[in-house]
This record gives C-alpha cells, structure tokens and sequence, in this order.
C-alpha cells in the first residue's frame, strides 16, 4: 500500500515544457504587441488633439495668421511623430452656428477654408489633424488597414 516517491530530476518532463512553450510564447507575443499597439494609438490620437486645441487657442487670438496655427500645429506635432505624414485643416465652423448640424454628418474636407486674418469676431473656426495610421504604426498594420486617426478643436475667433 504504501508508494515510493520518485524524485524528479525535470529530466522526464523537459518535452512537456518546450511544448507548452512553443505554444504560449507565440500568444502572449502577440498579445503584447496589441497593446503596444493600442496604447500608441491612443497616444497618436491624444498628440492629434492637443496639437488640435492649442493651435486652435493660437488661432482665436486678434491678430493670429492661419500660417501661425499651421507652424504652432506642426511643431507639436513634430514631437510625436513626422508632421508631414499629417493634414492640418483649419476651416470655417459656421455650419455649427444653428446647433442642429450632425458632426457626424460632416465631410471636414469640403467645408470652407478659413482665413483667420479675415475672421470677424465670433466667427467660429475648426482646427482638425488627420493622419492615415499606417505612417505612424509602431508595427505594421496587418489587422487595421485604411484607419485614420484625428484629433480637432473648435473655437470662435476673437
């Protein structure tokens, strides 16, 4: 009744191990590189926002040119990332004015360009900052293709 116990020396279940291994690395690799991943998304979304919101705090004031919130807008976002990789837009927002516009419903592009130098006062303004993922992607995009990440900010002119 009574059993012996064998000693394991790990020599009898070394081929266990490499197996398991073999089949847990690979998962957690990739894992971890979505969160890498995720996280500097987020991290580029945030970067697009804050460039967003203080060229278009810039922009509000009395004598601020549009040349001065592109140049404000492309120096923060030089230190993220490759400014020339993003499209900065800063159009007239007065389609915003009535308050029943859907900014869903919006194509940014097509609204007008605003000329700050020429704004009246209240006149409402958007600064958006859009960027195509894949040239800011820390590992290539094999899962999110054709995504593009934006920040904006809009604010009446002073």
């Amino acid at each position: 009744m009574l059993r012996k116990h064998r000693q394991s020396d790990g020599k009898q279940r070394s081929g266990a191990v490499t197996v398991e291994m073999a089949v847990v690395i690979p998962v957690f690799a990739m894992f971890l590189a979505g969160i890498m991943e995720f996280g500097h998304a987020y991290l580029i979304i945030g970067t697009l926002n804050a460039a967003a919101r203080q060229s278009a705090r810039l922009g509000a004031a009395q004598d601020a040119t549009t040349a001065a919130t592109q140049a404000r807008c492309t120096a923060i976002l030089n230190a993220g990332f490759d400014a020339s990789e993003a499209t900065i837009m800063i159009k007239d927002a007065s389609v915003f004015d009535d308050g029943t516009t859907n900014p869903a419903s919006i194509d940014y592009a097509s609204l007008p360009d605003a000329t700050l130098e020429n704004m009246e006062t209240r006149d409402m303004f958007i600064v958006r900052v859009v960027v195509p993922y894949d040239s800011v992607a820390l590992l290539p995009p094999f899962w999110a293709k054709n995504i593009t990440l934006s920040g904006q900010s809009v604010m009446r002119h002073e």
